[in-house]
């Protein structure tokens, strides 16, 4: 298997990271407990945010999970993969990006899929535990201070490529891949947030426990 070729590797990790990324947890979780579909309320997002509107805790934590379990599977199994056979590392960076394209743009759901910050955990997970510690720490301490998701999602997705570099070879080995993917994924997730970050600058923006109306 070592000597399959680089271009073939990588078209077979694509492909198999981006089917994961598009299984639709949001829409799964919601169809296997009786609730509506979350792509008829709300931000019309399947996504664990728009699930929670359901008013079903339940539903959210399992559509959160798996979606972080997607993204997180798709990288641990290019890793595998990179170990027994002897493929290039390189992939697991390939398989981060096309296993979080796959929750954004889903074949499963017409290519209209979520905001993708549970996928980008898990795939920060798979990549580097500790990084996924250092990203997940920083949405904390942002939602406990200013009580927006939304910022803490943000803010996460911008300093997530900063502390990978800032860690680089020091904390994990500096892989080109790994940090192209982690600057595009958080791009990509900046630009889904852009209704956000404009409600954030008008103050429109819903915190965390606190009513939609206002």
């Amino acid at each position: 298997m070592n000597a399959v070729p680089f271009a073939v590797a990588a078209v077979l990790v694509a492909l198999l990271s981006y089917l994961l990324g598009s299984l639709p947890f949001a829409v799964i979780v919601s169809k296997a407990m009786g609730l509506q579909d979350p792509r008829t309320f709300g931000s019309k997002n399947p996504g664990a945010t728009n699930v929670l509107r359901s008013g079903n805790k339940k539903a959210a934590v399992l559509t959160l999970l798996g979606d972080a379990f997607k993204g997180w599977l798709a990288v641990f199994l290019t890793l595998q993969a990179v170990a027994a056979w002897g493929w290039a590392p390189a992939l697991a960076g390939i398989s981060a990006l096309c296993a979080f394209l796959g929750h954004l743009f889903p074949v499963f759901l017409g290519f209209k899929g979520g905001k993708g910050v549970a996928t980008a955990i898990g795939v920060i997970l798979a990549l580097t535990p500790w990084l996924a510690l250092a990203t997940v720490g920083t949405w904390l301490i942002i939602v406990w201070v200013s009580r927006y998701s939304s910022l803490a999602a943000i803010v996460s997705a911008v300093f997530a490529p900063f502390y990978y570099l800032l860690g680089a070879g020091v904390a994990w080995p500096l892989q080109a891949s790994t940090a192209a993917a982690l600057i595009v994924i958080a791009a990509l997730l900046l630009w889904r947030h852009q209704e956000n970050i404009r409600r954030l600058m008008n103050g429109t923006e819903s915190k965390v426990g606190s009513s939609k109306k206002r």
